[in-house]
């Protein structure tokens, strides 16, 4: 009985570390956070770390994966109908390709992290950031630019691949709306979030 109790105790602090359920609304910093107080530990680790604000990174994680820890691209489909290969690699809730999560892992020693976990998954998010300040010049508090080093890479950012794309472009603006808004939400309710009692996360 204790053993069962405890193997409850940790499927419990598991979830609630990994939050793989996606949240109700995705527009609210604020009530994401209420609900996910782990994720709300994890963006402030990666933030003393980096130096990437929260807002960047729930904006992007809107964009990439709507705060799903397993999204992935829709199947190709064959004749429009039978589902083949994926486009890409990209997973989780950064969905980030095999060879840069490979790449994330060398460099920071993380050998172990997962792209379903969030902690792990904002920490990539910070690490690419650096990444970005180092090769391309973009501050961690440009989430416009910091997007389209994101999908381009550097090499493609570097050479302004993305101007011809429209659609990424539009994309972009909207990562920095959203980072904005997010940011603006975090800082009036950031006093709330870090108090109280949670022993569990």
């Amino acid at each position: 009985m204790m053993r069962a109790s405890l193997l409850l105790l940790c499927a419990l602090v598991g979830l609630s570390a990994c939050g793989h359920r996606p949240p109700d609304q995705v527009t609210d910093a604020c009530l994401i956070l209420e609900d996910n107080r782990a994720w709300w530990r994890a963006l402030q680790r990666t933030e003393q770390r980096w130096g990437i604000p929260p807002g960047v990174q729930m904006a992007i994680l809107r964009r990439e994966s709507s705060f799903n820890a397993h999204a992935r691209p829709a199947r190709n489909r064959l004749l429009g109908i039978i589902p083949t290969s994926r486009p890409s690699s990209a997973y989780g809730y950064a969905q980030a390709l095999d060879g840069t999560w490979d790449w994330y892992r060398r460099d920071t020693g993380r050998r172990g992290a997962d792209r379903d976990d969030f902690e792990d998954a904002v920490d990539f998010i910070g690490w690419y950031s650096s990444k970005s300040r180092q090769l391309s010049g973009v501050q961690p508090h440009q989430a416009r630019e910091l997007y389209l080093t994101y999908h381009e890479g550097h090499g493609g950012y570097n050479r302004g691949t993305y101007r011809s794309k429209g659609w990424l472009m539009n994309a972009a603006n909207s990562v920095a709306r959203d980072a904005a808004s997010y940011q603006a939400q975090i800082d009036r309710c950031e006093r709330r979030l870090s108090r109280g009692r949670f022993w569990l996360l």
